[in-house]
């Protein structure tokens, strides 16, 4: 039995969290105020009840008499001792269960807590799903409350057995299972329709699956069927040090107009060829948008809806592209995918055949083409929520175990802070699913990295459990290394276990000195200016004009507080280039000698990573408005077209040009435009596709961006995507993405930038201009020898530093010799230490 202040911490929830979320048919009223925490004790609310009346838990066989412990577990919380033996809690945690009182009280129990007490240390170790031996496939599912399971296989019903220590039932059979698609028919009760059902249930740990995810198959990943040529001897790029990781995010839909796994094995395409050209300039990795098997798309082609309009015969800025698209979003072949179904199944619809094994041949021919491209692949996994829960047909975790994958609030209704119905990974066998999952990815898919989606909502033990589990794979035994798997995620601090309520979270300051990256907002809104949120989505920043090109926002302020800001934005930059590190020191621009942590942001430290590799820098993402779109409301509208491909290129520089692994969208280096859509995640191939031609433009001027989310930003947009001269052509799209390359190059070449700790960087690192007279809209960082200046102002600047008097510093050979002649024209002053850097570039000097 775990301590009771552990378990507390773990399952305890907070009152006056988010409401219900209501799962069809017809759901009751969340009503689940007791929580039996362990076979022992019983969480009751002060406020429920009068304590000196009798307690009782009442099931389907009678009732366990409850005993006031002295001292609450809280101040909210009476603690009850609960009589009876382990074995009649087992009996009775299979039926329905209340908590009654004499003086009236009855409501439902949370029981993860008594679940995980006796089950967990035995079903934690089960080997779940499909398992082959000698050919033999076996079966098993954790549904420690179900009265029976029954397997549903290829049309035929037959009996499993219940392991009585772990709550597994499991069923073997002979050779002739293979590929035969199968169900569990699970006799529970639901305490969200208070009744006992018989739910028909594919398996939480598929392997493979029918068209559209109606049936598991019983799948051996590892028989030859499912190897295409070559794949047991692949061979994958050598990784990088993750320090040095040059990530390009992708979505696969968004990568050609077929939007398929097969899309990648095609290396003349024009797609695969930039992904080539950025491999040889040094970005090492491809993160995939979810590739799980996910709900919200048909998966077979035939069932996809089109949108029924001529979109491109509208007008750029006509409220009609986007209407058209909302009448078949629910059904066309469009989602990002953060609804997920099965964990561990690739997804249907990317795949030629969504019916059968053609979806696991494909990925994995995805990743040789990826591999033979000089990438090495990442896959966004999400974890943290679950498309339903309840009785709802999507949810399958909970109509098995109901009431214990997800995470309950006080009332007993499922918490949705993160959009959707939050799982619990601090529960064993929720978490023993995240571990095992991502092993099998790792090791049977090759996937060599794992962005997390809402990691902070994880437990930090968790994902060190993750880590822990890959770091055992071994190319000998596995044919991976999982020493070399990088791993990262969203480290936001929010909902309902903000603050390490429930327990320790996966959060940016949390996970410092763990090797495992965390997202950085801090360089992020800084470069670009303002927030996600902002009303205005004019407010600029250092690369947008803040100060030194100001627009016509009063969201800005007067010129003196425009002033401030952008220095202060240029203090977050700075310690964004260190790879956001906590303990270092330098002098910031009121002339404080401060440390990163020292520097505010938004009321958080702004510097929270204990070494290079534990904070990810990052421009633009696919949450957000792109890159060219945040710039195109927030520079003066005037801004030519060179000047806003200049411009993206010197945003996209302060997270090529940090310590510590950076980010990228796909298409940013191109100027990706969704046409000002700050959340695409629906939004269909008119604003999503990426155009690899640049006859096609970059996607600016499709429509106003689609009404839901975007509507209150429309009279900002209309005159912009009205203005034809917002549209690149060929000549700064081609530009910024040579730039961009060069800068790679110049990242990739120059080991100062792969310092491997905080006291290296301290060492090699410096702003040697930083002070109370800085350049507005100019940094200057030493590093090695090599000095960087980011001049984000449109005039020319010249920076004067005394102590490099003397030393001789040249253009780095990368750009004397690259593709942007602008750069070409910055120059250095040996005698007087000083470097003069067009406006709206970053120039990188060598010392000879």
């Amino acid at each position: 039995m775990r301590p009771l202040a552990v378990v507390l911490t773990a399952l305890l929830p907070l009152l006056g969290s988010a409401p219900a979320h209501a799962e069809p048919p017809a759901p009751q009223k969340p009503d689940a105020k007791v929580q039996w925490l362990d076979r022992q004790t019983v969480a009751w609310p002060k406020n429920l009840g009068d304590p000196a009346r009798p307690h009782r838990l009442v099931h389907e066989r009678g009732t366990f008499t409850l005993t006031l412990q002295r001292g609450g577990p809280t101040a909210a919380y009476d603690a009850f001792h609960v009589e009876a033996t382990p074995e009649q809690v087992r009996t009775a945690l299979r039926g329905p269960l209340t908590a009654e009182t004499d003086d009236g009280v009855r409501t439902g129990v949370q029981i993860p807590g008594v679940l995980d007490d006796l089950y967990a240390p035995a079903a934690t170790k089960a080997h779940l799903g499909p398992v082959f031996r000698d050919g033999r496939p076996t079966l098993s599912v954790w549904a420690p409350t179900a009265k029976t399971v029954a397997l549903e296989l290829d049309g035929r019903t037959l009996p499993m057995r219940r392991d009585a220590a772990s709550g597994v039932w499991s069923a073997t059979g002979p050779r002739s299972w293979a590929g035969k698609p199968y169900r569990y028919a699970v006799t529970v009760h639901a305490p969200t329709i208070g009744k006992t059902v018989v739910n028909h249930v594919t398996d939480p740990y598929s392997t493979a699956l029918t068209a559209d995810s109606t049936r598991s198959l019983v799948t051996d990943l590892s028989a030859p069927a499912f190897a295409p040529p070559g794949w047991a001897n692949l061979r994958k790029p050598k990784p990088v040090p993750f320090r040095d990781a040059r990530i390009q995010e992708l979505h696969v839909r968004d990568f050609s107009p077929r939007g398929d796994y097969l899309a990648f094995t095609e290396p003349a395409s024009p797609g695969m060829r930039h992904l080539k050209s950025l491999a040889d300039a040094g970005t090492s990795y491809v993160h995939l948008l979810p590739v799980f098997d996910f709900a919200t798309i048909p998966e077979r082609r035939a069932d996809q809806a089109t949108p029924p309009c001529d979109l491109a015969a509208f007008p750029a800025e006509s409220e009609e592209q986007q209407k058209c698209v909302a009448r078949t979003a629910a059904r066309d072949a469009y989602n990002w995918g953060y609804d997920p179904l099965h964990y561990t199944v690739p997804e249907g619809s990317y795949a030629s055949d969504p019916d059968g094994p053609r979806r696991t041949v494909e990925f994995r021919r995805m990743v040789q083409g990826l591999a033979g491209a000089g990438l090495r692949t990442v896959m966004d996994v999400v974890y943290n929520h679950t498309a339903a829960s309840g009785q709802d047909e999507r949810s399958v975790l909970d109509r098995i175990v109901p009431g214990y994958y997800h995470r309950l609030l006080d009332d007993g209704s499922v918490a949705t802070s993160t959009c959707c119905a939050n799982t619990a990974p601090e529960h064993a066998m929720m978490g023993k699913l995240v571990v095992d999952s991502v092993v099998t990815w790792a090791k049977e898919y090759k996937v060599d990295g794992f962005r997390f989606d809402l990691m902070g909502h994880h437990p930090k033990a968790n994902i060190l459990a993750v880590r822990a589990a890959l770091d055992t794979l071994t190319p000998a035994r596995d044919g991976v290394d999982g020493k070399s798997v990088i791993l990262y995620g969203e480290g936001w601090n929010f909902g309902e276990v903000a603050n390490d309520a429930r327990f320790v979270q996966a959060t940016q300051k949390n996970m410092a000195g763990t090797g495992i990256a965390t997202f950085s907002d801090r360089s992020r809104d800084a470069i670009r200016g303002g927030g996600p949120f902002d009303d205005d989505p004019r407010v600029q920043g250092f690369a947008s004009g803040l100060f030194t090109d100001p627009n016509a926002s009063p969201a800005n302020g007067s010129p003196a507080e425009q002033r401030a800001r952008l220095l202060h934005a240029q203090d977050l930059i700075k310690v964004g280039l260190t790879g956001n590190l906590a303990a270092y020191r330098f002098t910031d621009t009121t002339g404080r000698s401060v440390r990163g942590a020292d520097v505010d942001y938004n009321g958080q430290p702004a510097g929270y990573a204990a070494a290079p590799g534990d904070a990810l820098s990052y421009a633009d993402a696919h949450d957000n408005e792109t890159l060219y779109d945040a710039l195109a409301y927030k520079l003066p509208q005037a801004t030519t077209p060179d000047d806003r491909a200049r411009t993206q290129v010197l945003a996209l520089a302060a997270a090529t040009l940090s310590q510590g692994p950076a980010l990228s969208q796909a298409g940013t280096d191109l100027l990706r435009s969704k046409s000002l859509d700050r959340n695409s995640y629906d939004s269909g191939d008119w604003f999503n596709a990426i155009h690899w031609n640049c006859a096609e433009g970059n996607g600016f001027g499709r429509g106003l961006p689609p009404a839901a989310d975007n509507a209150a930003k429309w009279p900002y947009a209309r005159p912009l995507l009205a203005d034809p001269a917002l549209r690149p052509g060929c000549g700064p799209i081609a530009a910024a993405s040579a730039a961009y390359r060069d800068l790679l190059r110049v990242r990739t070449t120059e080991r100062a930038f792969s310092q491997p700790t905080a006291e290296a960087v301290q060492a090699a690192l410096s702003f040697p201009l930083s002070g109370r007279d800085e350049t507005p809209g100019v940094i200057t960082m030493r590093l090695g020898d090599l000095v960087v200046v980011l001049n984000a102002t449109p005039q020319e600047r010249a920076q004067t530093v005394p102590a490099l008097a003397g030393t001789g510093y040249r253009l780095h050979p990368v750009q004397a010799h690259g593709s942007d002649p602008v750069v070409k024209s910055a120059s250095y002053a040996t005698g007087t230490g000083t470097f003069t850097v067009p406006g709206r570039t970053v120039a990188v000097f060598r010392a000879r």
